[in-house]
């Protein structure tokens, strides 16, 4: 394989090499090399451009306002592969300024990604300020409010948190149709809490926070635009007019208010209305801009607020399901017990794109004997069936465990031949180890290893070693094996370290290699309090683009 490094400086004296501003795109658009020249002309450093959307960051029309991404030519070639040129394209400079830029864009194969693009541009006139908006009743064309609504379906569909899909919101309509905007969101108990309050200035969106928080409850017979939208009767004009007479509820003076204070002389209330429920209200005022709204633009703003409502149904629907997931997770996950000369402690993670539930587990209970049972799983998969699968095949080897007198390779060949039974496991993985000491007080441990990534003892002195014997087959593939058993010492203020898969495994990376960075930052912790070294280890060892359950256990060997 070619030297990646190698690679790159090849493309950056490529790069330098021409002599009109450069810069190379991957097939997401994201910006991963530029040359000195494409620097100098948008006066940014290649730190402030690499790693960056290159179509976000830079893609302006004449007003300095976002190109709608359906809209950008340069975006599409790059998406699309192919070779485009023109010259309609403004770059926003590291100081604000426009440049206007005849430009190339064209795929390149630098052997870095799959697929890459070169971008070539120059100026094509002087720089200067964002020139001033033209007056709103001709600012959206059909094509222009069609990729309006694309955009709007695109930003807000993708993300599931409600707070960051009101922000996209905000700013895709402000200062593109108004100058302010207001969103008012019902919470389940009808509440009404003033989410945001929003403005443009100087290119940018500035929150009001002195006029977001709590508001007062929704009348249910006022006529008053706000009121009507938030029981999602319908969208209403308003203007500082509407509230000249003496206010007919709490939320009739709050509006007042807002006029007064954001000199608003005409706005629009839209209904944020679902299938099921009423979710708020969205309110577009125009100070700056002299015109009031039409009936087209009345007509645009509703079909926005039906796209964004459905977004923030299925954020709340997510979020619903999300707590109820940690809510079962919390109460599947035991309580570790506290014994002398032990101290425990562990973490678990869920998947990035789960619902906060998975298969992996993990467990400590003390045995009649007065030995300290240690296990940890993982049932396949990341999701309900998967958490109660796990929850299942904990209980049986507790069970299992609390009742018979047994080494821990029988207590596994037992729980394997029951895995069969358990409609919601398929495969699992699984380590069971006993912790105890002998009358000389000599720590030992006895474990045995179905199919699990191997335990990790790190010593105080911080000599860190797998323990790899004692491994078997994983559970529900050949039930009623022989599993073998290991035993090891575990010397004073060693930590044994027990863990699933995603603390180790990477798409980009192998097990072997995760698994030595594991053993490497186990080892430098060794020092560390309890706490400390699961929450570092945490930090260090799991791979940033993993997208697995973590679950760890961490038993600290402190003698009396």
């Amino acid at each position: 394989m070619a030297d990646p490094g190698g690679a790159r400086e090849a493309v950056a004296r490529a790069l330098d090499a021409l002599g009109a501003g450069a810069y190379l795109a991957d097939e997401q658009g994201t910006i991963v090399a530029v040359n000195a020249r494409g620097e100098q002309l948008l006066a940014r450093p290649a730190s402030e451009l690499i790693g960056q959307d290159a179509h976000d960051l830079l893609h302006r029309n004449s007003c300095g306002e976002p190109v709608p991404r359906a809209q950008c030519r340069i975006r599409a070639g790059i998406l699309a592969g192919r070779t485009e040129q023109g010259g309609d394209v403004w770059l926003e400079r590291g100081d604000g300024t426009l440049l206007p830029v005849a430009w190339l864009a064209t795929p390149c194969d630098i052997g870095l990604s799959p697929s890459a693009t070169l971008v070539l541009f120059h100026s094509s006139g002087r720089s200067g300020r964002p020139s001033q908006r033209p007056p709103a009743g001709g600012r959206l064309s059909e094509l222009e409010r069609l990729a309006l609504l694309a955009e709007t379906t695109t930003l807000l569909t993708s993300t599931l948190d409600i707070h960051e899909a009101l922000r996209r919101l905000i700013h895709l309509v402000v200062p593109r149709l108004a100058d302010w905007a207001v969103i008012d969101l019902l919470h389940e108990r009808g509440e009404v809490w003033r989410f945001a309050v929003a403005h443009a200035e100087g290119g940018t969106v500035v929150f009001r926070e002195d006029l977001q928080g709590p508001m007062p409850p929704v009348p249910q017979e006022s006529p008053m635009p706000l009121s009507r939208a938030l029981r999602g009767v319908a969208s209403s004009l308003a203007g500082p007019e509407t509230y000249q007479g003496p206010p007919d509820s709490g939320i009739a003076e709050e509006q007042r208010h807002l006029f007064e204070v954001t000199g608003m002389h005409a706005a629009v209330v839209v209904p944020l209305r679902s299938v099921h429920e009423v979710l708020g209200a969205l309110t577009l005022g125009r100070a700056d801009q002299p015109e009031r709204f039409t009936a087209t633009e009345v007509a645009l703003l509703e079909d926005i607020a039906r796209r964004a409502s459905l977004a923030l149904e299925n954020a709340r629907l997510f979020q619903r399901q999300r707590k109820v997931a940690e809510t079962m997770q919390r109460h599947l996950l035991p309580k570790l017990p506290l014994t002398p000369g032990r101290r425990m402690t562990a973490r678990y993670l869920p998947a990035p794109d789960a619902s906060q539930v998975g298969g992996d587990w993990y467990d400590a209970f003390i045995l009649p004997d007065g030995a300290l049972a240690l296990a940890i799983g993982d049932v396949v998969g990341h999701d309900l069936d998967a958490a109660a699968g796990m929850a299942q095949l904990r209980n049986m080897l507790r069970a299992y465990a609390l009742s018979q007198r047994k080494p821990p390779s029988k207590i596994v060949e037992w729980l394997d031949q029951a895995t069969g039974d358990i409609a919601e496991v398929s495969t699992a993985t699984l380590v069971f180890a006993r912790l105890a000491e002998d009358a000389a007080g000599r720590c030992e441990l006895c474990w045995t290893n179905a199919g699990h990534p191997p335990p990790l003892l790190v010593t105080r002195a911080g000599v860190a070693r797998y323990l790899t014997d004692g491994h078997g087959i994983l559970l529900g593939v050949t039930p009623g094996r022989v599993r073998p058993d290991a035993t090891a010492e575990v010397p004073p203020g060693a930590t044994l370290l027990f863990y699933t898969d995603g603390l180790v495994e990477s798409p980009r990376h192998g097990l072997d290699a995760g698994m030595n960075r594991l053993r490497r930052h186990a080892a430098s912790l060794a020092e560390r309090p309890l706490e400390s070294f699961a929450d570092q280890l945490l930090a260090r060892a799991r791979s940033r683009d993993n997208d697995d359950d973590v679950a760890l256990l961490a038993v600290r060997h402190t003698p009396r």
